[in-house]
C-alpha cells in the first residue's frame, strides 16, 4: 500500500495494494497495524454506508465534542471526497483538499479528527463506506455550509441534490465559537 500526504496536513490518501486476476480482484482495506504506521491511527469503532444519486453533495459535517477521524472509500460509482480543516488555531484553518475516490481506483481518503467531511457524487449512483474513530453522537454534530464562499470549495455540481438538512447548514464563521481547539 501507498500512502500520500495532502497539502493539509493529516488528510491523506491511501492507495492500497490490489490483487487481480481472471477471477476479479483481492485487496485489503484496512489493516490495524499497517495503517497505524502510515499515520491512521484509529481505532475504528464504527462503519458507515451511504447510496447516493448523481450530483448528492453530502457535508459538510462533523463532531465538536467527540471528535471523529473517517477511513472513506467507495465501493460502487465515484464520489468527490472533501475534508476541510476547521480546527481553530490551525496553520491551515479553512483550507480544505479534494480528492477522487472511484470503485475502479480502491483510493480510500483518511479525514482527521477536527476536519469537515462532505462528498459529492460523479456517477448516476455511488454506494460509499467510512469507518470512524468516535461513535456518531447526534448532540455533537455540526455542520458547514457546502457552498461557503469563505472555502470556496471547487465542487463538481454547481445545483446539487442536498438534503433540507445540509441546505441550511451555517457558514463556517457563524459556527466558529464551537469548533474544536488545534492540539
Amino acid at each position: 500500500m501507498r500512502v500520500t500526504a495532502s497539502e493539509v496536513p493529516g488528510v491523506l490518501v491511501v492507495d492500497p495494494d490490489v490483487h487481480s486476476d481472471a477471477r476479479g480482484f483481492f485487496l485489503e482495506t484496512y489493516h490495524l497495524e499497517r495503517y497505524r504506521a502510515h499515520g491512521i491511527k484509529g481505532p475504528f469503532v464504527q462503519d458507515n454506508h451511504s447510496r447516493s444519486m448523481g450530483g448528492t453533495i453530502r457535508g459538510l459535517h462533523l463532531q465538536v465534542d467527540k471528535l471523529q477521524g473517517k477511513l472513506v472509500r467507495v465501493i460502487s460509482g465515484a464520489v468527490y471526497d472533501v475534508g476541510v480543516d476547521v480546527r481553530r488555531g490551525s496553520p491551515t484553518f479553512g483550507r480544505w483538499v479534494g480528492v477522487t475516490l472511484t470503485a475502479e481506483n480502491f483510493k480510500q481518503c483518511y479525514i482527521p479528527e477536527g476536519f469537515a467531511h462532505g462528498f459529492c457524487v460523479l456517477s448516476p449512483v455511488a454506494e460509499v463506506e467510512y469507518k470512524c474513530t468516535e461513535l456518531y453522537d447526534p448532540a455533537s454534530e455540526i455542520g458547514i455550509a457546502w457552498n461557503d464562499p469563505q472555502l470556496s470549495i471547487a465542487w463538481p455540481a454547481a445545483t446539487p441534490l442536498l438534503s433540507d438538512r445540509d441546505r441550511r447548514h451555517p457558514t463556517l464563521a457563524e459556527v466558529s465559537d464551537r469548533l474544536p481547539l488545534y492540539r
